[in-house]
């Protein structure tokens, strides 16, 4: 059976925006927030990438999904509706952008019904998720559908989407891979120590353009994951910009929100289903 969640594109890219700010520096140690250069590094994000970023978008009329840790939302009031306000999408990055595979399974429940709780209260629709990191655990998926939210995008088992079964029903897997993460190609911090080479944006464009011909040959989804901390940068945000020009040139590739392509997979009969479960591992084979 053909696959209909794609309509009439060859490849269907989907522009993600992870507004972390401070998250992930604080994730790794809170005597990090001591720190006033590292910490300004990372407030770059919200106060100057992303407003670049929403012009960029808007100039070149292409729409996106922001994930939004809650913690970042609920220190910046009014950001999460400022992104809505503008035509795209906010979505759950956990509260604290702490790694689930980190936590007990009640952390992570607790750190993911906050993040939802910031967002009710700011009156933000949520219907996508994704992990911190992308480290999930094998109670996520369990959450996201629980939590009555249609999508999770933390999984690489597939360049296409895929429908995952879960004990309190099925919701669709909009899958990544750090090919396509801006932060393999420019995170750096000396403490904590993250990265080592900043790689040049023609390189990244190079990258990009070439697993979206990949991708259109394949007719997959193209999940982008960016940082406006990183791509925000001037000489990066020209490169995005002539990614998505690249892209519209294409004449066979569609943008669209995580939510629409996850309403778009969930109605695809053609779309396989998958249930995620540990391996089972041999103590004897693989000792701790």
């Amino acid at each position: 059976m053909s696959s209909t969640w794609n309509g009439e594109a060859s490849a269907v890219v989907m522009l993600t925006f992870d507004v972390d700010a401070e998250t992930p520096i604080l994730a790794a140690g809170r005597d990090y927030a001591r720190h006033a250069s590292t910490m300004s590094h990372q407030a770059y994000g919200p106060e100057v990438g992303v407003p670049r970023v929403l012009d960029l978008l808007e100039e070149l009329d292409v729409p996106a999904t922001f994930f939004v840790p809650g913690w970042v939302a609920e220190h910046r009031p009014g950001l999460a509706a400022s992104i809505v306000e503008r035509g795209h999408e906010v979505a759950h990055h956990s509260y604290s952008h702490r790694a689930p595979t980190s936590m007990t399974p009640q952390e992570e429940r607790a750190d993911f019904e906050r993040a939802l709780a910031v967002f009710a209260n700011q009156g933000i629709e949520i219907l996508g998720h994704r992990a911190a990191l992308w480290e999930a655990t094998w109670q996520t998926a369990d959450l996201v559908a629980e939590h009555g939210l249609r999508y999770d995008s933390s999984l690489m088992g597939d360049d296409r989407p895929y429908r995952v079964a879960t004990g309190s029903g099925e919701i669709v897997e909009l899958p990544v891979h750090w090919s396509l993460d801006d932060w393999e190609q420019y995170a750096y911090l000396p403490a904590p120590h993250i990265g080592s080479v900043i790689e040049s944006p023609a390189k990244v464009l190079e990258l990009w353009r070439a697993e979206l011909d990949g991708m259109r040959h394949y007719r997959c989804l193209f999940n982008l994951c960016i940082h406006p901390f990183l791509s925000g940068r001037p000489g990066r945000a020209l490169a995005l910009r002539r990614f998505i020009e690249y892209a519209l040139e294409c004449g066979d590739v569609r943008f669209a929100r995580g939510r629409e392509v996850a309403e778009a997979a969930a109605a695809d009969p053609g779309l396989p289903t998958r249930t995620p479960r540990p391996p089972v591992v041999d103590p004897e084979v693989y000792p701790t």
